[in-house]
């Protein structure tokens, strides 16, 4: 069994790292640079880099402050938001991203996935996915920071993802996300249990219990976290620490 991953997310608008409620209701917490650091020297094991105003402006703005990252954090980065095309995945891979991690672009043509994963391998295409929930068992995807529907299930949409090349998910609760009342665990079961590609588990994380449930009976590969970890509420290490005791594959450090 591969380790289970620890990963913090950094959202970004602008220059700011900032943090939401159900992705919305932002609050600036500073420069995603020293997060960044912090976080990697606490021990985790990937960052993800959501530029959240992208898909507004039809541009990811993150290409600087990926670079500067990449010249002092040494694991992998993802990098998504607004990356339309193979050339924006080229340009933030450039920056010195390891994967690129694509909603709105793959929904609207989803070719998009099988033409990133064949020019820089499937590892490096991570297929974002915005959840809410629509009915009991039953998700729609969303884009746009989740404001707009798409009409897609869920579960079917992901599976069509990995067919055509995507790599790993990063799935995200929209109900749960900056609530801190814990994953969408029936969720993350049925994605996991669904497609053979790791599954990052992202939105809701309030506690050290939330974390392993996410990796026990969820089954994610990976659990990314924001808010435990912006307002010090959980050290890195705690977490780590939890997990190994939890008897979790986490990573020695």
């Amino acid at each position: 069994m591969s380790n289970l991953r620890i990963i913090p997310r950094l959202d970004v608008k602008g220059p700011n790292l900032i943090k939401g409620v159900q992705l919305e209701g932002l609050r600036v917490m500073g420069d995603p640079q020293e997060f960044a650091i912090r976080y990697y020297e606490s021990g985790a094991d990937e960052l993800v880099y959501m530029d959240i105003v992208a898909s507004l402006y039809g541009r990811n703005n993150l290409s600087d402050i990926i670079r500067r990252a990449a010249d002092r954090v040494f694991i992998p980065i993802t990098v998504g938001g607004g990356i339309r095309s193979v050339d924006d995945a080229r340009h933030i891979l450039r920056s010195g991203a390891d994967k690129v991690a694509i909603n709105t672009a793959a929904v609207a043509r989803p070719e998009l996935i099988t033409e990133v994963s064949r020019r820089f391998g499937s590892q490096a295409m991570v297929l974002s996915i915005e959840a809410k929930q629509v009915a009991p068992g039953k998700w729609e995807a969303y884009t746009d920071n989740g404001r707009e529907r798409t009409g897609l299930d869920v579960l079917e949409w992901i599976c069509r993802g990995v067919d055509l090349g995507a790599g790993e998910i990063l799935l995200t609760s929209v109900d749960r996300e900056g609530t801190r009342k814990g994953f969408d665990i029936d969720l993350v079961r049925q994605v996991s249990a669904a497609v053979p590609v790791p599954v990052i588990a992202s939105g809701g994380m309030g506690s050290i219990e939330h974390f392993i449930e996410a990796a026990t009976t969820g089954g994610a590969d990976a659990v990314s976290m924001a808010d435990v970890l912006h307002y010090n509420r959980i050290p890195l290490a705690a977490i780590r620490d939890a997990g190994r005791a939890a008897g979790l594959a986490v990573r020695s450090i």
